[in-house]
């Protein structure tokens, strides 16, 4: 297998130079320098009014290249806005690239969301469940089936007794996700929607009072369980916030529910993973999301999962 090249400034900024007529006129081009939270993509900023994406591999290139086309789609629905390309081709052979207009904000790890930003959120969870799901699926997005939550209990519980054995968390707080409660907050038939999969505070632009200004990076977007939507929120913006911005979206218990306990259970296993070499995340930002994935919420504490719960989707 061929090694992808590795982009460098002077890479960059040719690509920019040929891309914006003010670079051309001006012989130089806006300055350009590297994004630096997010691994996944090589991302810089261009001027301060652009983002320059390029692909690594040729799988991420098929995903971008499906992402431009999915954001025009979801854009008419979500109520949030939503990156627009200016440019994109390939920088090097087999690989793409898009250049995006740069939302105003910062990224959700560095500016809480509000109450009105909740609102927004709200609207982006209504709005992923009214996109036509043919109409995803025709652009090549894939439908992937609910994960078990059983089989995700079983996993955080062996993860919480390492982490306790580092000081980090207390096992018996899985204790609150009981075997049968797993079970009966299975995801429901025929309740897949447009689910962006990847809701992490970096991918939430936030203003300085609090509303969510953009959603960032759809390459990871599926059709499938809206409670990971629920869950990625959690680790974003808090376990409260998560949960009301979905009840205001029409969401009932059994997926709220179904999203806190994934979230949990996800913050448990990463961190554990992280002290354990398996994995390369900031230590702090693992920390930061299981705290915020744990926090209390009141439907926990009154909602008897022996009695089942509402079946609103």
């Amino acid at each position: 297998m061929t090694q992808a090249p590795t982009p460098t400034t002077d890479t960059v900024r040719r690509l920019v130079r040929s891309l914006l007529a003010e670079g051309a006129a001006a012989g130089a081009g806006p300055d350009v320098r590297p994004v630096v939270a997010g691994g996944e993509h090589c991302t810089w900023w261009v001027g301060t009014r652009h983002v320059l994406r390029l692909a690594q591999d040729r799988d991420a290139s098929a995903r971008q290249r499906r992402e431009l086309r999915l954001r025009d789609l979801v854009r008419p629905h979500v109520g949030v806005p939503v990156p627009v390309s200016v440019a994109h081709g390939e920088w090097a052979s087999g690989l793409s690239y898009t250049l995006d207009t740069r939302l105003p904000g910062v990224s959700g790890e560095e500016q809480a969301v509000s109450a009105v930003g909740e609102a927004d959120l709200a609207g982006l969870l209504t709005g992923l469940r009214e996109v036509p799901v043919r109409q995803a699926e025709a652009l090549g997005v894939p439908r992937v089936a609910p994960r078990s939550l059983e089989a995700l209990r079983t996993a955080a519980a062996r993860a919480a007794e390492q982490l306790a054995a580092a000081d980090e968390f207390d096992p018996a707080r899985l204790a609150q996700l009981t075997a049968p409660a797993a079970v009966q907050l299975a995801a429901q038939p025929a309740a897949a929607v447009l689910v962006h999969h990847d809701l992490k505070g970096e991918h939430l632009v936030v203003s300085a009072d609090g509303r969510v200004r953009g959603v960032l990076d759809w390459t990871d977007t599926v059709i499938g369980d809206p409670a990971e939507d629920i869950a990625g929120l959690a680790i974003a913006v808090g376990a409260p916030a998560a949960v009301r911005a979905a009840t205001l979206a029409g969401y009932g218990a059994r997926p709220c529910l179904r999203g806190l306990w994934l979230s949990r259970c996800d913050t448990v296993i990463r961190l554990a993973d992280r002290l354990q070499g398996r994995d390369t995340g900031p230590v702090p930002l693992l920390e930061t999301q299981l705290r915020r994935a744990w926090e209390a919420i009141l439907l926990e504490r009154v909602t008897d999962l022996r009695d089942g719960l509402d079946e609103t989707p």
